[in-house]
């Protein structure tokens, strides 16, 4: 028998709940996506030098968000389901999912903020390691890669040197700077650039895991509520 009165209210409650999830799961999965095949962040993260790659920290969390928005799909169309045809089994599995995604996601969200400034400053030695090797004035075999190096850092995010420049570097920036980068308002530091960069995709990430963290709360309490009416509905055994 269907479950009637304020359980009936937050049977469709859960329903819209579930949809905005399974809504939200859409959003944070494009989202992902774009920060994924961004070229700012693609173009830097793709470099190679020295027979090593740019470090790709800043990639585990986008992938976990990928994962987490697709996952996210699967469960709010199961939990639109299992509320409509009042399923207790249904509801019981959606509810697991959701708090094992949200176990998932806390865990993520710790590993963000322990890993926050380090996605910056591995990019900041990567980039220094370049800029000595492209002021070698020995004649270093890898200084020309050092120098195309540079040149997608600068390039990418409109900057020159790392902002508190040798006088070396000061002489050679015409030859290792685009010339935008060489006049104000862009003569800042990559250093600077690289870390503002990062910052504000990871408050994109986190602002999309706060979002989906409030919803899933919800849900887990809603459910709850849904089934208990469920089970105390008459003609339910």
């Amino acid at each position: 028998m269907a479950v009637a009165g304020c359980t009936k209210c937050i049977k469709y409650m859960l329903f819209f709940l579930n949809f905005i999830f399974w809504l939200a799961g859409g959003v944070i999965l494009g989202v992902a996506l774009w920060l994924r095949h961004d070229s700012q962040t693609s173009n830097l993260l793709i470099l190679q030098f020295e027979g090593q790659q740019a470090p790709g920290t800043f990639y585990i969390s986008v992938y976990i968000l990928i994962t987490v928005g697709a996952i996210m799909m699967l469960v709010g169309f199961l939990g639109c389901y299992g509320a409509i045809q009042e399923s207790q089994c249904l509801l019981g599995t959606f509810f697991f999912f959701l708090v094992i995604l949200f176990a998932c996601e806390a865990a993520a969200a710790i590993w963000g903020f322990m890993n926050r400034d380090t996605i910056s400053k591995e990019l900041i030695n990567f980039y220094d390691a370049a800029y000595i090797k492209a002021l070698d004035v020995s004649g270093s075999p890898n200084k020309d890669a050092a120098v195309k190096v540079l040149d997608a850092f600068h390039t990418t995010l409109n900057c020159c040197g790392k902002g508190n420049d040798t006088a070396l570097f000061t002489t050679l920036a015409k030859t290792l700077c685009p010339a935008k980068t060489l006049s104000p308002p862009n003569d800042q530091g990559c250093h600077k650039n690289l870390t503002e960069l990062f910052s504000k995709k990871l408050h994109v990430i986190g602002l999309a895991a706060l979002v989906v963290a409030v919803i899933m709360i919800f849900e887990m309490i809603f459910t709850m509520v849904l089934c208990c009416g469920i089970r105390n509905s008459p003609g339910v055994y």
